[in-house]
């Protein structure tokens, strides 16, 4: 059973994986060992390869857990946190733990072994969304849940170990310490001023145009203000929502369109860097309607986070976001 441990001096939670325990060889260059189509257990006709599968979309039908589908999701086969069993929250003296409760599955977005989200078509991008979607319903009925991540690590410098692409969740039974300063941070601007931060960044960005990267009719994308990496880029919706999983189906549409946009013209420019995605969704139980805005952050590795950031929590971006985003927006695609 996976733990969570509270550091006593931070207050940060800590999961201990425990059934993803490694020997010491196992993290000698971890990044370098992908496994190719041949045994990836993501491709079509290797779905024993996985725990079965969770939701499938199947245009063409066929029954579970075999080929035929267009994206599937499945429990992660080293899970970070396990499903069954309670949390158990107790006390060891002075420091606080309890058990690894949640949900981690994959989402695989399309049988293609080759593909990538940038070269996917729009609509099958808008299918991935929405498989983001209905899992974030489903898990959200689950009362010892209290909040949802979604990610995406592209290539072995952000993290991924299978070169399928994919992307990942993890349902948690506390609020992550980063998502609880994001929130507190857009109550106090609603507190001060009772507008939505993130609503205010949309006005001024879009007035003042140096940052705008692209947009349309629903969607914005910006190179934020004080980025901590160069060419982070953030995918907001123009219409104020709290949660990723409440808009309507029309913005699905309009944030493929442009995310596969964004993420093409990345491609070109950077040559085909390593990303982490990051969907920013208010937590379940936080009543943040008005005051938090979600959004996607597209965060490309291009630069390492060494001692200085660890030390300070500072970050040294190289590129300047009005650089950034009129090298993103001349790019052609």
């Amino acid at each position: 059973m996976p733990e969570l441990r509270k550091d006593p001096v931070t207050g940060r939670w800590v999961i201990i994986s425990t059934d993803r325990q490694k020997r010491p060889n196992d993290f000698v260059f971890e990044h370098a060992r992908l496994i190719g189509r041949e045994h990836c257990p993501f491709c079509p006709g290797h779905e024993a390869l996985t725990p079965p599968e969770i939701l499938s979309y199947r245009q063409n039908g066929g029954p579970p857990n075999g080929p035929g589908w267009d994206i599937r999701v499945v429990p992660n086969k080293f899970p970070a946190l396990q499903v069954e069993g309670g949390l158990d929250r107790m006390g060891e003296g002075m420091f606080d733990r309890m058990n690894g409760i949640g949900a981690h599955e994959v989402i695989i977005e399309t049988p293609n072994h080759d593909r990538t989200l940038a070269s996917m078509s729009e609509p099958e991008i808008e299918r991935v969304l929405s498989a983001y979607r209905d899992r974030i319903v489903d898990l959200k009925q689950d009362r010892r849940l209290r909040h949802i991540l979604i990610f995406k690590n592209h290539l072995a410098p952000a993290g991924a170990t299978l070169e399928h692409t994919h992307s990942q969740l993890i349902a948690l039974p506390i609020v992550p310490d980063f998502v609880r300063e994001e929130v507190d941070g857009a109550r106090r601007h609603f507190a001060e001023k009772e507008r939505c931060v993130f609503c205010d960044i949309i006005r001024q960005e879009l007035a003042d145009g140096r940052r705008v990267v692209l947009e349309n009719a629903d969607i914005v994308a910006v190179a934020p203000y004080a980025p901590r990496f160069a060419f982070e880029t953030w995918l907001l919706p123009k219409r104020h929502g709290a949660r990723f999983e409440e808009a309507p189906r029309h913005e699905y549409e309009s944030l493929a369109r442009l995310l596969k946009s964004v993420l093409a013209r990345m491609n070109r420019a950077l040559e085909s860097p390593a990303y982490n995605l990051i969907v920013h969704t208010a937590p379940f139980s936080d009543d943040v309607r008005d005051v938090f805005h979600w959004h996607i952050e597209v965060l490309p590795k291009l630069t390492k986070v060494a001692g200085f950031e660890w030390g300070t929590g500072f970050y040294i971006n190289p590129t300047s976001p009005e650089e950034a985003a009129r090298v993103l927006r001349n790019t052609k695609v």
